[in-house]
């Protein structure tokens, strides 16, 4: 058969062939993945993965390559990448995150649909090494700045307006804590091997006196070793994450003992190496555990209510390396960062709708 003859004939073959395929039933169109949601079913949900942030693009909508030409050409989206993300903090739909690398706070203001940073202008105001952060009621950013051993404190305008602390006040400066009218600020110091210095130092956030310490170097009921993180909850408690004792200590408002849960160990409630903790407008606490890969959610008394995350060396949703910071905002959105794949998640409560809360909201591109 000539050459031209058998192309001919193998063209008519896969034609007749796709025609024939095309003829068969249509299989039924695929649904809408299932969302991810915690606990798993059969249990109620509590909290639905919402989505993973890694830069600029993947929440201000006029940086973001348009859906049909990122399918048609695999085009990523655009826009700035985290560095190396530490710590975040939430207010009004303002996500802060500090950068270890990049040396700033990052800020994406979602209902303003735009991005600024603090801390990357020379002055006072400049910037070593940002790690832990808090915003007040007004909006006030507090950052724990482990290379200058002080908290930088900037207007809800970006301005500068103070520091507080210094290398006469801490060994290891880790977090930053202040109470929601801006009044009274809790510093962690994480001490170190050598150092006695484990313990929280109480200021006055407008006027940097120092009130008192909470706590000292050991092993004791209201003692620490490697103290790391924070956080308010209901009453004024003081909620501390006790790194080297593997556990959360807590005190009421004036820094007296009240007690403590957790325990070194594999199982729930238990922690490994945990690092950072948050507080939901119900008084449940959030502690993110490094080692384990995941957050555990609390009672206010101590009780596991539920764990969220699982520890893995692929990327992907609730999948974690190195997670090392977590907020919960006033809509009871959580967000965790993960140092090692680079990326916030946030996690929707079930009970909040699918583009409710003031993070949720979009400004209109430009």
């Amino acid at each position: 058969m000539p050459l031209r003859a058998a192309v001919a004939a193998l063209c008519a073959a896969l034609l007749a062939a796709l025609l024939a395929a095309c003829a068969q039933s249509p299989s039924a169109p695929e649904g809408p993945a299932r969302p991810l949601v915690f606990p798993a079913p059969p249990d109620e949900p509590r909290f639905v993965f919402e989505r993973s942030i890694r830069g600029s693009a993947d929440i201000l909508p006029a940086e973001a390559a348009s859906e049909l030409r990122r399918l048609v050409t695999g085009e990523q989206a655009s826009g700035e990448l985290l560095s190396k993300p530490y710590a975040v903090a939430v207010w009004q739909g303002r996500l802060f995150v500090s950068d270890t690398v990049a040396r700033f706070v990052r800020v994406f203001d979602v209902p303003a649909g735009r991005q600024y940073r603090i801390g990357e202008d020379e002055g006072p105001g400049q910037l070593i090494k940002p790690i832990g952060l808090d915003v007040d009621a007004a909006g006030r950013l507090y950052v724990a700045d482990i290379g200058a051993k002080a908290v930088f404190v900037y207007g809800p305008d970006r301005s500068f307006l103070r520091r507080i602390g210094g290398e006469q006040w801490f060994s290891r400066l880790s977090s930053v804590t202040v109470d929601p009218a801006g009044q009274r600020l809790y510093a962690v110091d994480i001490g170190g091997v050598s150092s006695e210095s484990h313990q929280v130092r109480v200021f006055d956030a407008v006027s940097g006196a120092h009130l008192m310490d909470i706590g000292k170097r050991g092993s004791g009921p209201g003692e620490f070793n490697l103290p790391r993180d924070l956080a308010i909850g209901r009453d004024g408690r003081l909620y501390v994450v006790d790194g080297g004792n593997f556990r959360v200590v807590v005190f009421d408002r004036d820094g007296r003992y009240l007690h403590s849960f957790g325990s070194v160990g594999k199982q729930y409630g238990q922690f490994a190496r945990p690092k950072e903790i948050a507080v939901d407008r119900e008084g449940n606490v959030y502690v993110v555990d490094s080692a384990f890969g995941n957050f555990q959610i609390f009672s206010p008394d101590g009780e596991l209510l539920l764990f969220v995350g699982d520890r893995s060396e692929r990327d992907g949703p609730a999948k974690y390396m190195l997670p090392s910071g977590i907020a919960v905002d006033e809509d009871g959105r959580v967000y965790v960062v993960d140092q090692w794949y680079r990326r916030i998640d946030v996690y929707r409560p079930a009970a909040l709708a699918a583009g409710a809360g003031h993070f949720a909201r979009r400004a209109a591109p430009r």
